[in-house]
């Protein structure tokens, strides 16, 4: 990256305009997180939010994506999930129905047909997601409440139904503002700043617990004591550390490929030759990217969501009981309290990620598909016939590259359980570190890929300048 070039771009009105565009729409989206549902007493449903969030481990993530906006009770409460959903459920249709996969082929004006199909679809997702959040904080409130103050009429129901259905459409559609800029995915970007704009209440919460001198301070050689506490000092700077190395380790793995050699025959046609070349083609370390996690926390959230339904009904069920401790993300403050249960679920999410990985790679990446092209281009790789031994050969690289992708990202996906639990033995309670492992690789994939278009525009618009 020539970040030289980049900061010589912002010379160029036009491409000053577009970096003000998005940071404008990023800025709106930030205010609409503030903008309440009308859902009654405010106050009483953040509560029921906070359990939501608390509970389930589904909860968390959502809230982190929208960037606060379950906890906030904002309208954009359901946030992007509904487009990303509706994406991938046509991603996998377009692999599965024969005319579809015809459509995506068919260069831009069938990517944009299903692109429409895909906006259309996540509407309904919406309404439906938006009804599901509106019962279960509803239902969350009565449980709590001796009260029926708390109970919405049919009019509520309708306006914070419309009210969350609103804010998800616009935020799909401040995504496809800032896309049009040509600096970045839109969707990505929202879904990014969401992510980072939790930071500062982290921050601000490690402060607290860094100012806390109730433990003592810490020395300095003998020679002077800091106002800090020592404990928390030294997990703090394990933890920055490990931070950078883990950021490090994110970028090699997000970067990481393998470059397969694809050699063309030399054809004459006429007077002409063609032919004759080679060229690369690469294949990432983790074809799938983040969708694996994503789903294997939609799939665990099923069991617990059931199980709560169910205890609903009938508090005393064991089934009920089981499914909500075995499929509920571990939320243990003392040592005394952690038991077996608790590793059920870490262990479980990492088992699905990694089988996601594998399932979800076999889905975008059609080995015979690539393999009929190659073959039909006239190119082949070294040492490897065209036709069915390619394909073979694909699958048998891609497979090595995903025993060890899939284990990483299962294990990156595990990493603010591990922090956990290693705070809790060390400091009798957990940090709360807000940005996952997910997240923080969603962070990185997204920064990486928004630099490299920025500095794709950035040397178009000082091109003039190379001359």
């Amino acid at each position: 990256m020539n970040f030289k070039t980049i900061l010589k771009s912002f010379k160029n009105k036009d491409m000053l305009k577009r970096i003000l565009t998005v940071i404008g729409i990023l800025v709106a989206y930030r205010i609409l997180a503030h903008v309440p549902v009308p859902l009654g007493d405010n106050a009483t449903f953040k509560d029921a939010v906070n359990n939501l969030i608390n509970g389930t481990d589904f909860g968390g993530f959502i809230n982190l994506i929208s960037g606060g906006g379950l906890t906030n009770l904002s309208i954009i409460l359901v946030g992007l999930s509904p487009y990303i959903t509706a994406s991938i459920v046509l991603q996998l249709l377009t692999k599965a129905i024969p005319s579809m996969e015809e459509l995506s082929q068919d260069g831009e004006a069938g990517r944009r047909k299903i692109n429409q199909w895909t906006r259309i679809a996540s509407i309904p997702l919406a309404i439906m997601q938006s009804i599901a959040y509106v019962y279960l904080l509803s239902q969350s409130v009565l449980a709590t409440n001796a009260t029926d103050t708390v109970q919405l009429t049919t009019y509520q129901w309708a306006l914070a139904v419309t009210a969350m259905t609103a804010g998800s459409t616009l935020l799909m559609w401040l995504g496809e503002l800032i896309t049009e800029q040509g600096i970045g995915n839109g969707i990505s970007t929202i879904i990014f700043c969401s992510i980072v704009s939790s930071l500062p209440s982290t921050i601000a919460q490690f402060g607290a617990q860094l100012f806390d001198t109730s433990q003592g301070t810490l020395s300095l050689f003998g020679w002077i004591n800091l106002p800090v506490n020592p404990t928390v000092f030294w997990i703090l700077l394990a933890c920055a550390i490990g931070m950078i190395a883990i950021l490090y380790i994110l970028v090699k793995i997000n970067e990481a490929q393998r470059i397969i050699t694809i050699n063309y025959a030399k054809r004459v046609h006429g007077n002409s030759a063609y032919g004759g070349i080679k060229s690369i083609m690469p294949i990432k370390l983790i074809v799938a990217g983040v969708v694996p996690v994503i789903f294997a926390v939609a799939f665990l959230s099923v069991p617990s969501f059931i199980g709560q339904l169910i205890q609903k009904g009938d508090s005393s069920s064991v089934i009920a009981k089981n499914l909500v401790d075995w499929f509920s993300a571990p939320n243990v403050t003392s040592l005394d309290e952690l038991s077996f249960t608790d590793f059920i679920y870490p262990i479980l999410y990492f088992i699905l990620v990694v089988a996601f990985t594998y399932f979800y790679t076999s889905i975008i990446f059609n080995s015979k598909e690539i393999a009929e092209n190659i073959q039909k281009q006239g190119g082949f790789i070294e040492g490897v016939r065209p036709g069915l031994a390619t394909e073979k050969y694909f699958k048998y690289t891609v497979n090595r590259l995903n025993f060890f992708g899939a284990f990483a990202l299962g294990l990156i996906a595990l990493l603010p359980y591990a922090v956990d639990y290693i705070s809790l033995a060390l400091l009798g309670y957990t940090l709360g570190i807000s940005v996952s492992g997910t997240g923080l690789l969603i962070v990185v994939t997204v920064a990486l890929e928004n630099i490299r278009q920025i500095n794709s525009r950035a040397l178009m618009v000082t091109y003039d300048d190379y001359k």
